[in-house]
């Protein structure tokens, strides 16, 4: 077993590249971050992938996603419909106890999609979005893998207190 700030330094690492392979479009890489039925010695040919490590995502605004297959299919639609995404991470805190670890933070997302018809911009309007995210990571022989993600809209200041103000 690694030293523990050896640990942290991993898992901060495979964080960071997970939110690097999002914001270049790679399907490839984003898809090998997510832990596998065979990253816990389980043979798919005898066991139903579902019932051995259960990866799960919630995007903000979606229901839970659980199995690879579905996890997947989610960020392929997201890189789909998404012409550019940037992730500004901040408040990363990494946890590591044994071979499960987990990292939250708070994404400070730049997004934009397609430039309305007939205008010549690559991009249409850049949003901006505000996130806060936990992500179990899992030590395998690999390296550490996605096990689960957790993303939740932050409510922007004076959201909440319009909502209590027309309350009353």
């Amino acid at each position: 077993m690694n030293a523990p700030h050896i640990d942290v330094e991993q898992v901060e690492a495979a964080n960071t590249a997970f939110y690097e392979a999002l914001e270049q479009g790679d399907f490839e890489r984003v898809s090998a971050a997510w832990l596998t039925p065979a990253d816990l010695g389980v043979d798919e040919t005898y066991h139903d992938p579902a019932d051995a490590g259960v990866v799960s995502c919630v995007h903000p605004g979606w229901p839970v996603l659980t199995g690879r297959g579905e996890v997947l299919r989610s960020y392929a639609l997201i890189m789909a419909n998404t012409d550019y995404i940037q992730f500004f991470l901040t408040d990363v805190h990494v946890s590591v106890t044994g071979d499960t670890a987990l990292v939250t933070c708070t994404e400070n997302i730049l997004s934009g999609g397609p430039a309305p018809e007939g205008e010549d911009d690559e991009l249409g309007p850049l949003v901006g979005q505000l996130v806060v995210a936990t992500n179990a990571w899992r030590r395998t022989p690999a390296g550490w893998r996605l096990w689960s993600h957790h993303a939740s809209p932050v409510l922007a200041e004076g959201e909440e207190e319009d909502g209590e103000e027309s309350a009353s």
